[in-house]
């Protein structure tokens, strides 16, 4: 493999942003359509580059954060990317395929004429990438940006800084800037790069700034894919297995330390096995964390902002009657630490009153409600915003069909969490204040390709054609006719 030019050093004023993104317009126009041997070329540099610069990557991250799992970084920022870029490379020739459409009327096939959709790269696609996956949230995009033959600006997080840094470093390695490349910097730089005229934007990130986002991308009318977030609930069934359940939904819930978009946000559990939840929750925790406090699997808040913030939910939870149960099984204190850990945490008896049950919560915290019956739950869901994901315990499938018929989501996953978005032949998405558009295997490749409709037309001037065309007659009239009431029929 070649390794392409550096890029240039990058400013972060909009004319030097709106001059990269004109550079790589220009170089899309002047070479034409990406072949699927160009596109496959570019796959495969994203590959070596994770490869190449893992060790790098997870120790970016873990500085970043002060402290974060390498593991968890090896298998969310690169083996998860990894496994995206595999499955675009493996189905593009595939995906790049002319789709055929049947023609309208019908008659018309038959001396030739003929529709299809052919999918066309969009251009230049915008990527702005969070911090709490700064490298897998670059790459699993890019890989279907890249697999439907455009162009990428990437604007990771100021929050992760290492880890931008050397994004930046490594994808100038591997990509010249006018294919791909990095910018770096603050808020306003940010600002300036989502008013860009993209020919496509992905965002993700909190819902907040999504809003702005999306008023920037509308003054040039930007099509968009937002990845948001919300809070995500776990139903719990008569008929679940608990230890099963308490163990898959806790490692969903410390992972990162909860600060994933996808993480199970909060629980409800039948009346009557609300304490064995607890006790099973706790004995799952306890046998993945013996101890936090110096554990390098357990994940640090991103900042002292967010840290204050979610002990902050903690404390007003207390005040307002809930009942706190920290899972602590060395009891270890957390009121001097060199990181910003914070122990995984149940909140009983939680209510709508409390802020932990009105914020996304993004930390390892988990309110538990019980509840009586499966509408109560499925009314109190449906109450509020639309989440990114649903997640249902138990192996009744009638309750578990009414609950997911019966409420709007994402995606969902039965009997594990966050599963589901692991999954490349899934469209990863959400619906309303939870985002909007869907990545993600042939549906990353469809998201950021134009589908061009193209209608052929019979090459010579049969009976049929002149049958549409002035003077009208007997014949066409009972032509439209016999539609019309085959149509009502």
């Amino acid at each position: 493999m070649t390794k392409s030019l550096r890029a240039d050093t990058m400013a972060t004023d909009s004319a030097a942003l709106e001059q990269m993104l004109q550079r790589q317009r220009k170089a899309h126009i002047a070479d034409g359509q990406a072949s699927a041997e160009l596109r496959i070329d570019r796959l495969d540099r994203c590959a070596a580059l994770l490869r190449d610069y893992s060790a790098r990557f997870e120790e970016a991250i873990n500085a970043d954060f002060g402290n974060r799992s390498r593991h968890a970084s090896a298998i969310t920022d690169i083996m998860s990317p990894l496994g995206a870029l595999r499955d675009c490379r493996a189905n593009l020739r595939k995906w790049m395929r002319s789709e055929r459409r049947p023609v309208e009327p019908r008659l018309l096939g038959l001396f030739g004429a003929r529709s299809e959709i052919r999918f066309q790269p969009k251009g230049v696609i915008g990527i702005i990438a969070p911090w709490n996956f700064p490298v897998g949230l670059v790459f699993s995009p890019l890989a279907g940006v890249l697999a439907a033959g455009n162009r990428a600006l990437i604007k990771p997080s100021e929050f992760t800084p290492r880890t931008s840094d050397l994004l930046q470093q490594s994808i100038a390695e591997y990509f010249a800037p006018d294919e791909v490349a990095v910018v770096t910097g603050g808020a306003d730089v940010g600002a300036a790069f989502a008013a860009l005229p993209f020919d496509h934007l992905i965002f993700t990130g909190a819902g907040s700034v999504a809003k702005h986002v999306m008023r920037a991308a509308a003054e040039n009318l930007v099509p968009l894919t937002l990845e948001l977030g919300g809070k995500s609930p776990v139903i719990l069934g008569a008929s679940v297995d608990m230890p099963v359940a308490a163990a898959r939904i806790m490692a969903g819930k410390t992972l990162n330390a909860g600060q994933i978009c996808l993480a199970p946000d909060h629980i409800f559990v039948p009346r009557g096995l609300r304490d064995s939840f607890v006790t099973e929750a706790r004995q799952a925790t306890e046998a993945m964390f013996g101890s936090l406090k110096d554990n390098p699997d357990y994940t640090a808040m991103i900042s002292d902002r967010h840290f204050e913030r979610v002990r902050g939910y903690v404390a007003d939870a207390r005040e307002k009657g809930a009942t706190i149960v920290e899972i602590n099984a060395a009891g270890e204190t957390f009121e001097q630490q060199e990181h910003r850990r914070i122990p995984p945490t149940l909140i009983l008896d939680a209510t709508r009153d409390m802020a932990v049950m009105q914020d996304e919560i993004f930390g390892p915290l988990l309110p538990v409600v019980a509840y009586d019956s499966a509408e109560e739950v499925v009314a109190e869901i449906n109450a509020h915003d639309r989440p990114l994901a649903l997640y249902y315990f138990g192996s009744e499938a009638g309750e578990r069909d009414r609950i997911i018929d019966a409420t709007t989501s994402g995606g969902v996953c039965v009997n594990d969490v966050i599963m589901h978005c692991a999954q490349e032949n899934l469209p990863f998405g959400g619906i309303g204040p939870s985002g909007m558009g869907a990545y993600h295997g042939i549906d990353g490749f469809r998201e950021f390709s134009h589908r061009k409709a193209i209608h052929t037309q019979l090459g010579r001037d049969l009976g049929p054609m002149k049958l549409f065309r002035p003077p009208y007659g007997a014949k066409l009239r009972a032509f439209v006719d016999k539609q019309i009431g085959a149509g009502a029929r």
